[in-house]
Parts: C-alpha cells; sequence; structure tokens
C-alpha cells in the first residue's frame, strides 16, 4: 500500500527509506547516471539510477514515458547548484536502491505535457490519459473539496442529505426527458429525473425540514458551452421558511466556497435587483455587472419626433433605448455595419447609430431630428465627446435583449472586464409568474407551475395573470445564472388553481402530478428552495469556458461519450425482452 505521495516530499524526508509508486513523466540519461521524474496524482520527484548496481541500472534504461513502477530509495538532498526551484520536491531527490517495473505504456496517442496543443475529441476519446495531466486533476480535486465544503456545510446547519429516485416519472420540467423503458411493465417507462423538484417537496410534507442533495440530473436538450445531458446540482429545500431565508443560505454556502478557493471572504449580502430592471439596463435576466455600458430608454426625448421609424414604433408602445460607447474607443464605418449585421443575425432589425464629437452629432440620421431632441439626448446621455450611440427601436424587452447582446459582444472585444479573478454576485427577484408563449398560443410559467406568486397579488391572479410577480429568485455570477429557487406553493386549492390557469387538463394533472397534488391535501408546510449549477460553479473559479472541462467525462456537443462510445447501438434480443422494436433506418 502506497505510504507517500512523490509530491509531497520535501527537505524534512532525507536520509529516510520510502517506497514510491507512480508513472515515468520522462526520463533523462546525463553522464552513465539515469534520472526519471517519476509522477504521481500529487505531483512529480526525480529518482535517480546510478551506475554501480548493473542489474538495476539496466532495468532502468528499459524505462520510458508513462510505464508504472515501483521504486525504494532513501532521500537525499540534491547537489548544491541542481535544485528545481519550480516544483514542490525541488531540494530533493531519491536514490533508487529497487525497482519494479508494473505496467509498460503502448505508443501514446499525445504526449502527457501540459503545453501539447490537443483536439477536445483525442482528449476525450483518451480521457484517462488526459486526466493524467496536472491542469485537469486540479480541477477534479477542486471538485471533491468543494463537495466536502457543501456536505460539511449543510451537516453543520441542520440540513438532512437524503437521495431522491434515479428512476421516476415523466414530468416535463421544460426540456425532454430521457426515458428508461421498464422490462416488468412493457410499454411503461420511467423517466431520469432532470431535477428532484417534486420529491424535495414530498419531503417537507413528510416532515424533513431540511433537505440538500448533491444530485445527478438528465435533460435530453441541445447541448453548448454551459449544458451536458447529465449534470451534478446542489439542492436543498427548507421548511417554514421565507424567500430571505433561502437567499441567506445560499450566500453563506457561497461564501464557504469561494473562501475556500480565492482566499478572501466575499462580502453579503448580495446585490438585489427586479427581473424588469435587469432586463431594462442589460437586456438580460443574469446580468455580468464587472463593467458598465447600461442599457438607457430615451423614448420620452422622441415623443414628437419627425423621425418615422421612431414615430412608428413610439405610436405603436414601443421603446427607444441605447448604449453607449466611451470616449476613447475608436470605431470605424466597417466596425458599426458589423454591428448592425450582427443584431440582425439575432432576428433585430439592425441598428441606428451617431457619433458625438467636437461638440456635435454625425450620422445619416441626424439631419431627421431637432436641435432640442438631439441637446436632449446629449443630457441624459452625459456625452462629454468621442462617444458612440447605439440605438434600437422596437418592443421594449425585445429591443433591451437585442442591446444586451450588443453589451456582451462590447465588453469581450473592448476588453472591459479588467480582472477575471474578480466575482460579481446579484440577486434577480420579482420574476413575472407566467409569460405569454406566442408558440403555444397561451400563458406559460416563467419557473415552473410549483412557484408561489407574490402574496399581496393573489388577487389579481385571474384577472391579470401576467401582471402578478413570483417568489422565485436567481443566482447570478459574472453573467452567468449560477442557481435559482423558489418559495413552492403548499396550499392544494391554489396549486390547482394555477394548474387550470395554465390550462392543463384535468387528465394532465392527474397523470403527471396527482402524487404531489394528494401529498398537498395532507398538512403541506410553507416551503422553499434552491439548486446550484456546480459545474458551472466550478468552471468559472477554474477560468473555463466550458463546464466539459471541469467534469470527469463530459459528452460531447453531439451528447456523445468518445470514450465509451455512447449511445450506442443494443442487442436486438435486449430490446424484444423490454417489448420494443424499431422501424428499419432510412
Amino acid at each position: 500500500m502506497k505510504q507517500f505521495y512523490c509530491g509531497q516530499l520535501d527537505k524534512t524526508f532525507v536520509g529516510r527509506e520510502i517506497t514510491l509508486f507512480g508513472w515515468v513523466h520522462s526520463r533523462r540519461d546525463h553522464g552513465g547516471v539515469i534520472f526519471i521524474d517519476l509522477r504521481d496524482r500529487e505531483g512529480i520527484v526525480q529518482v535517480v539510477f546510478q551506475p554501480e548496481d548493473k542489474s538495476l541500472f539496466e532495468k532502468a534504461e528499459k524505462l520510458r514515458n508513462e510505464f508504472v513502477i515501483k521504486v525504494v530509495g532513501y532521500v537525499r538532498e540534491r547537489p548544491l547548484g541542481t535544485e528545481n526551484k519550480k516544483i514542490y520536491t525541488g531540494e530533493i531527490e531519491v536514490i533508487v536502491k529497487e525497482l519494479e517495473i508494473l505496467n509498460s505504456c503502448s505508443i501514446l496517442p499525445f504526449d502527457i505535457s501540459e503545453y501539447t496543443d490537443v483536439s477536445e475529441e483525442l482528449r476525450l476519446k483518451y480521457r484517462y490519459l488526459d486526466i493524467r495531466r496536472d491542469a485537469v486533476y486540479k480541477v477534479l480535486k477542486l471538485r471533491s473539496d468543494l463537495l466536502s465544503i457543501t456536505r460539511n456545510f449543510f451537516v453543520k446547519n441542520g440540513f438532512l442529505e437524503i437521495e431522491t429516485p434515479m428512476l421516476t416519472k415523466s414530468t416535463p420540467e421544460g426540456a425532454r426527458d430521457f426515458l428508461v423503458p421498464s422490462r416488468l411493465n412493457k410499454g411503461t417507462f420511467y423517466a431520469l429525473p432532470q431535477s428532484p423538484q417534486l420529491f424535495k417537496q414530498i419531503l417537507m410534507v413528510g416532515g424533513i425540514d431540511k433537505y440538500f442533495q448533491v444530485v445527478r440530473c438528465f435533460r435530453d436538450e441541445d447541448l453548448r458551452a454551459d449544458r451536458q445531458p447529465e449534470f451534478t446540482q446542489i439542492d436543498f429545500e427548507m421548511s417554514f421558511v421565507e424567500q430571505q431565508d433561502v437567499m441567506s443560505i445560499t450566500e453563506n454556502l457561497l461564501c464557504d466556497i469561494f473562501e475556500y478557493v480565492t482566499g478572501k471572504r466575499i462580502e453579503i449580502p448580495f446585490l438585489r435587483m427586479d427581473y424588469e430592471e435587469a432586463i431594462s439596463k442589460y437586456g438580460t435576466d443574469k446580468p455580468d455587472l464587472r463593467y458598465g455600458l447600461e442599457i438607457v430608454n430615451v423614448t420620452s426625448i422622441f415623443l414628437d419626433t419627425q423621425f418615422k421609424v421612431f414615430r412608428s414604433i413610439i405610436d405603436n408602445k414601443g421603446s427607444i433605448n441605447v448604449i453607449v460607447i466611451p470616449e476613447g474607443y475608436i470605431f470605424s464605418r466597417q466596425q458599426i455595419d458589423d454591428y448592425i449585421s450582427f443584431v440582425q443575425s439575432c432576428g433585430g432589425n439592425g441598428l441606428a447609430w451617431m457619433k458625438y464629437k467636437e461638440n456635435k452629432f454625425e450620422s445619416n440620421i441626424v439631419k431627421f431630428f431637432s436641435e432640442l431632441e438631439l441637446n436632449s439626448l446629449k443630457e441624459k446621455l452625459k456625452l462629454v465627446g468621442n462617444e458612440i450611440i447605439f440605438f434600437s427601436a422596437g418592443e421594449h424587452r425585445k429591443s433591451c435583449e437585442l442591446l444586451g447582446l450588443v453589451r456582451q459582444r462590447l465588453a469581450k472585444e473592448l476588453g472591459l472586464i479588467k480582472d477575471k479573478n474578480e466575482y460579481k454576485f446579484l440577486w434577480i427577484i420579482n420574476f413575472p409568474l407566467f409569460e405569454y408563449s406566442d408558440e403555444e398560443k397561451k400563458i406559460v410559467s416563467v419557473h415552473h407551475p410549483f412557484t408561489m406568486p407574490n402574496y399581496k397579488q393573489l388577487d389579481i391572479l385571474e384577472t391579470k395573470p401576467l401582471e402578478v410577480k413570483s417568489c422565485a429568485y436567481d443566482i447570478v455570477l459574472n453573467g452567468v445564472e449560477l442557481g435559482g429557487g423558489s418559495i413552492r406553493i403548499h396550499d392544494l386549492q391554489l396549486q390547482k388553481k394555477i394548474f387550470s390557469l395554465l390550462k392543463i387538463s384535468s387528465e394532465d394533472i392527474e397523470n403527471r402530478f396527482g402524487f404531489l397534488l394528494d401529498a398537498l391535501s395532507f398538512g403541506a408546510p410553507p416551503h422553499g428552495g434552491l439548486a446550484i449549477g456546480f459545474d458551472r460553479m466550478v468552471a468559472i473559479l477554474t477560468g473555463n469556458e466550458s463546464i466539459r472541462d471541469v467534469i470527469s467525462f463530459p459528452k460531447t456537443q453531439k451528447g456523445i461519450c468518445m470514450l465509451s462510445g455512447a449511445p450506442s447501438e443494443v442487442d436486438k434480443k435486449q430490446l424484444i425482452e423490454l417489448g420494443l422494436m424499431f422501424k428499419d433506418k432510412k
């Protein structure tokens, strides 16, 4: 059994005989002395084979990169002038007296070196080799550490860790379910859970007033950098709480996690911002506050405008919004046209623009505005000279969303994020309870149908449902939705009313949510909770763009495991046992 890791040795071990196991990281033959950098998960140590022991030396000559070996030797200080200050073990070396080659290594598909540029597809196919890299190992080690911190935090605060089923009922929550056919009940299917939502609510009914779980969730949706078909979330629920209680627990957990990684305590409470304010100022409900470029509504300036484009928008109850590129950034006409094309590619009609320099506006649309309008614009935007103004006109939310995308692109291209290690947390609150879906031609839940409406607006729930706010809250970090939650509906009649407003049929309600409604009828306590996207959080803390880089065995953007080849065809016998058959492939 291993007693010491290679990367943990230092001068306190000098004179001791030790046994080490690991992989040959590199081999050097200097003047008849063989030096091996021996590597394990904790780092590298130099081991030395001297020519006096011929049989040992001959065996050492057979060593190649990534051979697995066991060595026994004694630790000594490196000769003066040969120290390696770049590694922890750089002041010592191990003089080997016994060597056992435990396994050889085939020709590597890529070098294990951190500096070798390898395609993602190749790295994922040979993920076990990729994991040997120090950078990948450190990410997986950090995940392990953060999971320990998370569990310790919740246990310390009186929560119980309770597992919920992986094979459950299909209750669509916004994405497609992964379905698992039942062999014992042919023609029926389990679903892999998109979240433990219903079960954690039922635990509250069961009297488990503080639950948490580090849980695997599954969603069959189109993949991108921050999505995987299977992912991990930190999930918790509490009874007899209000919104502030859930937010406070979340803040303290994140403080513990980020202090462990950064060494600094995050200031709490986090900033709170209404959903409507976030959309109006930043064009998104997950704004990045590390830079400015706030959106400004200038509709009031142009209420009497003669510019036909703006006039038409205002008459149709739209708005005129702008974003100002501050002085110091020079844009060519081609760059401006690129942004116009960018907005069109995002579904907008384009952008109007003006430059303000030497106390006057320049643009092909300036001639359509009065001097009063231009002076009012200058005053409202506090222009000093050499700014560029982008205008987006249309339905207010759509106009802001388009400028929000422009804002994000400008931040990247202008390098506005100066400190990559800055963390700006934000709570988004007062979400709408419902929104109208053009696709479904009815109102739908903004979060999910179990979200409690604002208590003060229950009287307009049926008459003005789109005006009702919810008791939902999202935690946002640097433009990423890190997690979200809500106070849940615990009253059976209110839950039925919500289902009715969503036009879910009685049959669907019973088939999909009957077991939850039964539970709510037996004395359900007020409760609420939150889930944090663990993979997203680790990606932010490690500076990775994609969550694939922080998951041990991730899928590609097409949902394929390059290592195992999943998903794959199965034996026809298995399909017959499940009562399934496929149509002929075309």
